[in-house]
């Protein structure tokens, strides 16, 4: 019988695909590397989020390791080239979370905006700071989306609908997609200076490692919000708390960062500008389902041939 390796947490639907197609299903949630290294031994397929990771060690003790599958967008915890060497396919789902991830960086935008969480701590600190939580409004406001892909494209929809300016940055600018959108595009430099706001939605590559650094922080206007709900170390945190605490730019709203989980007495905890939530970008109930059904069904096209 088929064996798929549940190794994190999936849809309840997700699991149900698999069982209806005759496949015996184990659930581990989060296993270590030693464990994951027993566990892999028999088994058809895993099933993985952003951990476990996947090395090429966990790879080299599964014989019969047919698919590595994410449920998500990201690949960066699983050894590609291992598991091209095996022929192993690896798939995920690009897909699933784009509304959610779009639809939190504008919970963060106006978070920080209408400095709501500032507001709320000042509240059950019974300070009734009415002046201090004086806002904007997004409304005729730029904003400047970097990575037009699945994401990018959610965000700028929105922005569209709010009444906002939209500056593209891509390095493969598609210009009728950016129609759809109203949005134009332009060069990273002038998207940071423009913009009243600046959202990134580019993976972790080597081009985009810091790709937000001091140097170009210093483009952005003192008014702007920075956004980032794609990966931590696509801002340089030392040049981003400096910016926030000179007045470089006026706030920023975080889902991810350089070190994952955030340390509790890191400089950003300390900002009343900086707006911080831990990783939940795609934790919605329809995003986790929309995921785990999709790797699930390309499992079981892959297995049965």
């Amino acid at each position: 019988m088929v064996k798929v390796l549940v190794a994190a947490p999936v849809h309840e639907k997700a699991v149900e695909v698999l069982k209806n197609a005759g496949f015996e299903v184990v659930y581990r949630e989060y296993p270590d590397e030693d464990r994951l290294v027993e566990l892999v031994r028999d088994v058809d397929a895993i099933i993985v989020r952003s951990k476990p990771k996947v090395t090429r060690r966990v790879i080299k003790s599964a014989p019969r390791l047919k698919v590595i599958a994410r449920a998500g967008v990201g690949l960066d915890n699983i050894d590609l080239d291992a598991a091209k060497e095996r022929g192993i396919k690896v798939v995920n789902s690009p897909g699933a979370s784009s509304r959610s991830v779009a639809e939190l960086a504008f919970g963060l935008l106006f978070a920080v905006a209408r400095k709501i969480a500032f507001a709320d701590r000042k509240m059950r600190e019974g300070i009734w700071a009415k002046k201090q939580a004086m806002g904007v409004e997004l409304e005729g406001k730029t904003i400047g989306v970097v990575g037009f892909g699945r994401i990018g494209y959610q965000v700028a929809k929105i922005a569209n609908a709010f009444g906002m300016k939209v500056l593209l940055y891509d390095p493969y600018p598609k210009e009728e997609r950016a129609k759809e959108v109203g949005g134009s595009f332009a060069s990273l430099e002038d998207l940071l200076r423009e913009s009243d706001v600046v959202t990134l939605h580019v993976p972790l590559v080597e081009a985009t490692y810091h790709m937000i650094n001091e140097e170009r922080l210093k483009l952005m206007k003192p008014t702007a919000i920075l956004i980032n709900a794609a990966r931590g170390a696509v801002v340089d945190t030392k040049a981003l708390v400096k910016a926030l605490q000179e007045g470089w730019i006026a706030g920023a709203g975080l889902d991810v960062y350089e070190e994952e989980p955030l340390p509790k007495d890191h400089p950003l905890t300390k900002l009343d500008n900086v707006v911080l939530t831990p990783h939940i970008g795609a934790s919605t109930v329809e995003a986790q389902m929309r995921a785990g059904v999709q790797v699930a069904e390309q499992i079981v096209e892959i297995l049965k041939g």
